[in-house]
C-alpha cells in the first residue's frame, strides 16, 4: 500500500488536513491513495486490494500542450463511514460516498453517491439503494438494462 500526499518534499500543504483516514480502516493490499487536496476516510471503511483512490487528476484544456505538462486538477475526495470499496475500484476526483455505501469490484467512480447505495461499472452508477420505506431496492431508472 502507498500514501502520497502533497506534490514534492518540503511543499506546504496548508492548515487543513489533505489526507484523513479514520479509525478502524483496513485498506487492502497494493492499494494506493494520492492526495493534493483534500481526501477524508470516514471511520470503518474496508478496501479490497489494489483499490486506488485521488483527489487529481490530468487535464487535457489544450490540444497544442502534451497532456502531462497541464497543470493537474483536484476536487475533494470523501467516503463515508462503513463503506466497502471492492478489489480494483477506482476512486476519482470529486467523488462523494454517503455512509454504508459499497463499491464494486473494478467500478471507476466519479460523482455523489447518497447513503446505503451500491455502485458498479464503468463508469460507475447506483445500482441498489435502501431506504426505510421500501428497505433494499433498484433505483428507477430510464436504462432498461438496469431494471
Amino acid at each position: 500500500m502507498s500514501l502520497s500526499c502533497g506534490m514534492v518534499p518540503g511543499h506546504d500543504l496548508g492548515p487543513d488536513s489533505i489526507l484523513r483516514i479514520g479509525g478502524g480502516c483496513s485498506i487492502g493490499r497494493g492499494s494506493h491513495i494520492v492526495a493534493h487536496q483534500s481526501i477524508d476516510i470516514g471511520d470503518h471503511v474496508f478496501t479490497g486490494p489494489y483499490v486506488y483512490i485521488t483527489d487529481q487528476n490530468h487535464v487535457y484544456d489544450d490540444p497544442d500542450v502534451p497532456i502531462g505538462r497541464q497543470w493537474p486538477r483536484n476536487s475533494p475526495v470523501s467516503i463515508g463511514s462503513g463503506s466497502w470499496l471492492g478489489a480494483g475500484a477506482i476512486i476519482l476526483p470529486g467523488t462523494t460516498l454517503g455512509r454504508q455505501c459499497v463499491v464494486a469490484g473494478g467500478a471507476v467512480v466519479r460523482g455523489e453517491f447518497p447513503d446505503h447505495s451500491v455502485v458498479a461499472g464503468v463508469p460507475a452508477r447506483r445500482v441498489r439503494g435502501y431506504s426505510p420505506e421500501l428497505g433494499w431496492h433498484t433505483p428507477v431508472t430510464q436504462d432498461a438494462t438496469m431494471r
